[in-house]
């Protein structure tokens, strides 16, 4: 497939990266594990993917989230916001907010239920992202941008609704594979101009989780797939954080059983370049998004163990509907076909299961929420986890 070629100074970009990744193999003694490129691939300071400037959401950029397609998939998942914001406390942190899309969206729709949060603070590491943040907000609600903060990390302690939506799925993963008689971690080395694979046998944490996956069924004989060990790792860590509140993730992946099935034998790794998906990790370092599905099923175990409360498993068009996405686009006139078939086509893309409706899932887990929540009314999927 050919991919689109670069502007001279995204490729210069890319090279500093490049040269950047190289440097630290060469420091680390010529091998470092996929988790820590991937890492520096999106996240190191002022070159990484999430951390430069590049475009990287919407038609002019690689790829095209929910908040994007459409006010609709804010405008209902207020319903849940509202919920959670009355049952613990009147506060949001979104982690990684992208354009700012959602929260501009949210905060309106908030403010229409008269359910407006004091406070929406946004964890947000990429200066640039921030700045289109503000602009997005800015041209949006900007009797609203006050009660915006940005934070650098973590709060000590957080009461309300953390929300996250394609955050997981961009948090670096460890690549593995087992054979009839080995475990090992693949990584990456460099080889004269070129990153190359190169497999150690696992250690570690990665081993011990590589174990116990093996020990309930991942299939051996060259199996290769991913371990989110920092999914896993950023979720328990709420445990810590939140008082009384719920957090609310949405992404693409599948609970367990499913994410290592035997028929995906090469994992589920996936690099977006200007809203062309391939699987190559190594190609222009710093431009392209890399990927990997979210085990749900360590996600819930992560939350549950480090003591939080598991609040409800589904997909996302199952939670959009009990949310009130038809009551939502109900309030376009289907008289009005100029206003009305956008929103019908792009709702359609957020439930249909050809398209996000149902590789998309919501799960939920919180602290001293004691109602359930209106996102899992029906359609109950926690028994797959």
């Amino acid at each position: 497939m050919a991919l689109p070629t670069p502007d001279p100074d995204a490729l210069a970009h890319s090279r500093r990266l490049t040269r950047h990744i190289t440097d630290e193999i060469a420091a680390a003694g010529g091998w470092i594990d996929f988790a820590r490129f991937m890492a520096l691939a999106l996240y190191a300071p002022g070159l990484g993917y999430y951390s430069g400037g590049a475009r990287k959401f919407g038609a002019a950029g690689d790829f095209v989230t929910a908040p994007e397609l459409t006010p609709a998939f804010a405008q209902t998942l207020a319903a849940q916001a509202a919920q959670v914001l009355a049952a613990s406390a009147p506060h949001i942190l979104e982690a990684g907010a992208g354009s700012g899309r959602l929260a501009a969206d949210l905060l309106q729709e908030l403010e229409r239920r008269g359910a407006l949060p004091e406070t929406y603070a946004i964890l947000e590491l990429s200066g640039e992202l921030r700045e289109r943040q503000r602009e997005t907000l800015a041209a949006t609600v900007p009797h609203l941008v006050d009660r915006v903060r940005w934070l650098d990390r973590l709060p000590e302690r957080f009461d309300g609704l953390v929300l996250a939506n394609e955050l997981l799925d961009a948090l670096p993963v460890h690549l593995v594979r087992w054979t009839d008689d080995a475990i090992l971690e693949r990584g990456v080395a460099w080889d004269g101009d070129e990153f190359v694979w190169q497999e150690r046998p696992a250690a570690g944490a990665v081993l011990t989780r590589a174990q116990t996956l093996a020990g309930e069924g991942v299939p051996g004989g060259g199996y290769l797939s991913e371990i989110g060990l920092a999914a896993a790792a950023w979720t328990a860590s709420w445990a810590d954080l939140l008082g009384r509140g719920a957090l609310l993730l949405i992404d693409y992946g599948f609970p367990r059983r499913e994410f290592y099935h035997p028929q995906r034998s090469e994992g589920t790794l996936m690099c977006h370049y200007r809203h062309h998906a391939h699987p190559d990790p190594f190609y222009l370092p710093g431009l392209q998004d890399i990927t990997a599905h979210v085990d749900f099923t360590a996600i819930a175990e992560a939350g549950t163990e480090a003591g939080l409360d598991f609040l409800g498993y589904t997909t996302q068009a199952v939670f959009l509907f009990n949310c009130g996405l038809t009551e939502v686009l109900a309030r376009t006139p289907a008289d009005d076909p100029r206003r009305y078939l956008p929103q019908a086509n792009a709702a359609q893309k957020l439930i249909s299961p050809a398209e996000m409706g149902e590789l998309f899932k919501v799960i939920a887990l919180g602290r001293g929420i004691a109602e359930p929540l209106v996102g899992f009314a029906s359609g109950d999927r926690s028994a797959t986890l």
